[in-house]
């Protein structure tokens, strides 16, 4: 039973918001990023980093999947202030919606502005391949949850348009930080193709059966993440751009059964590409937040 002096969820959130604040010191990040599984050796390239482990932050929920590390770190990338999440929490783990998207609230509550969130994921379309990165333009909320059933906290608005109960999603996925990331790539030489990511709770991989009822549903890609955070990330007014890597092919598109040591292979592979995008792409979306800012000011 609940202790009545107990804190509410959303005093946990600023609890551990502060609790970070205090260890960033200096360090005021706009842009956060979320590292999916095999993707964690991305923040090794974080300069002068700051780190946080999970475990020392009040409330935070802890990763159980290998391959997540569970360490905040926060530095530069690209001579960009960050903060980087190394590995996440996922709803199979027995985690509850608001356990998985705590963190999320966190970054929302230390004014963060924009999350780019990053996983691994099957790929549908066929014209996908193991190792390509594709920018997630939509998704398809298959959970079986959406985090935000219950009461409405909207304390955790940024404003009159957000922290309501009933929101558009008709952009879960910026246009425009898609348009700056395909510059991005364009610049580093390679193209990101754009597909709509399809999200179940996992652990078990999917059947064919299931992989040609997502193709027919419109999905290009198949996960266990990314989209409760969205949701989340979009309640609290955070512009989201969301990357896929493809470290399979989805069940029955290819002959090879799918494994959790694919993911890792693929994941290792693809880091350095992804590293260099975000050099490169993360200078373009401080610049456009300190010109809103100038704009709003």
């Amino acid at each position: 039973m609940t202790s009545p002096h107990a804190p509410s969820y959303f005093d946990q959130v600023n609890e551990a918001a502060e609790f970070l604040r205090g260890k960033l010191g200096a360090l005021a990040p706009r842009i956060g990023i979320v590292l999916g599984s095999g993707l964690g050796a991305v923040a090794e390239a974080v300069i002068d980093p700051v780190v946080v482990p999970y475990a020392e932050i009040p409330h935070f929920p802890q990763s159980t999947v290998e391959g997540h590390s569970g360490r905040i770190i926060a530095g530069l990338l690209g001579g960009t202030t960050v903060i980087v999440m190394q590995g996440r929490v996922h709803f199979y783990e027995g985690y509850t919606p608001q356990q998985v998207t705590f963190p999320m609230r966190v970054l929302g509550r230390l004014g963060l502005e924009t999350v780019i969130l990053t996983n691994a994921s099957g790929g549908i379309n066929a014209n996908y391949q193991v190792g390509q990165l594709v920018l997630i333009s939509d998704h398809v909320n298959s959970l079986g949850f959406n985090p935000l059933v219950g009461a409405n906290e909207a304390r955790f608005g940024n404003g009159s348009s957000t922290g309501l109960r009933f929101f558009d999603m008709t952009e879960a996925y910026s246009i425009d930080l898609r348009t700056l990331a395909q510059n991005a790539a364009r610049a580093e030489g390679s193209v990101l193709h754009e597909g709509i990511y399809l999200a179940t709770s996992g652990p078990s991989f999917e059947t064919p059966a299931e992989i040609r009822a997502f193709r027919t549903l419109g999905a290009d890609l198949v996960g266990m993440s990314t989209v409760p955070e969205t949701i989340v990330a979009r309640h609290m007014g955070m512009r989201v751009l969301g990357i896929s890597c493809v470290t399979n092919l989805a069940a029955g598109i290819s002959a090879t059964h799918l494994s959790h040591e694919e993911v890792f292979e693929t994941g290792n592979r693809v880091q350095h590409e992804l590293t260099a995008l975000f050099k490169r792409l993360l200078p373009t979306i401080a610049t456009t937040i300190a010109s809103t800012s100038e704009r709003q000011g």
